[in-house]
């Protein structure tokens, strides 16, 4: 028998509950001190450093120290990926602290995937571009919804959208060259199953340049150290995609 990949080391390490919260406290991209994690995870400073220690061996979560002091980060992109999938399978419990849920509903409205639109605004943005006909829907579907068999949270192998007769006018609008990112390595069109929407947001090179025009007019920002965007021009991007 061919030895299969050891996938319950991995589920052991998030299974802890401590580990887990510690790594829900730092899924959006933030440092976290040590401190500030025991104090998630509701364990002594002492056992939050065992914990931190079997993360960080294992390659989910790095250190960056500044003099005496550490802070801690998720270290690899695909823990993330891993963290969400769990939670789109995932129970809430109905009583969370304030904090807590203001930033979980942060995230669910708007944050970066990588270096793409996420959440509530990624899904309507894309979403709009096929209503609008700047982008078009080639598996036979319609809107931006799931697939068949699509990961629950996760980059789609291939992306079932083209570029649609509308999207010169659409992209352009936002000072994106399309032959200029058509030349690039990287994937013109890629799009992700959204954990929280559970529809497709846009990625690859585009997905990219969406996000990098969004933020240099302004209508979204980023907050330091975390994922979560703030929308600061929602009618600014509502005109965009109604005039696609």
């Amino acid at each position: 028998m061919d030895p299969l990949p050891d996938i319950a080391a991995v589920a052991e390490l998030v299974a802890d509950a401590s580990r887990a919260a510690m790594l829900m406290e730092l899924v959006d991209g933030s440092e976290r001190p040590a401190s500030r994690l025991a104090e998630a995870a509701s364990v002594s400073a002492s056992t939050a450093s065992a914990h931190l220690a079997r993360l960080q061996d294992a390659g989910f979560v790095e250190v960056r120290r500044e003099g005496r002091h550490r802070r801690f980060r998720i270290a690899d992109p695909q823990v993330v990926v891993l963290l969400e999938a769990l939670l789109a399978l995932s129970e809430t419990p109905s009583a969370v602290g304030l904090r807590s849920s203001m930033r979980w509903q942060r995230l669910r409205v708007a944050r970066t995937c990588y270096d793409h639109l996420a959440g509530t605004l990624g899904t309507d943005v894309l979403a709009g571009l096929v209503e609008g006909g700047a982008l078009l829907r080639t598996d036979g579907h319609e809107g931006s919804g799931r697939s068949d068999g699509d990961p629950l949270s996760a980059p789609v192998p291939r992306a079932p959208y083209a570029l649609g007769p509308r999207a010169d006018d659409a992209f352009g609008a936002l000072g994106i060259d399309l032959a200029d990112l058509e030349r690039r390595r990287r994937p013109l069109l890629r799009v992700c199953s959204d954990w929280t929407e559970q529809r497709h947001h846009l990625a690859g090179g585009l997905g990219a340049a969406v996000a990098e025009a969004f933020v240099d007019r302004g209508w979204v920002a980023r907050r330091a150290d975390a994922r979560d965007l703030a929308v600061r021009e929602p009618g600014r991007i509502a005109a965009w995609l109604q005039g696609v």
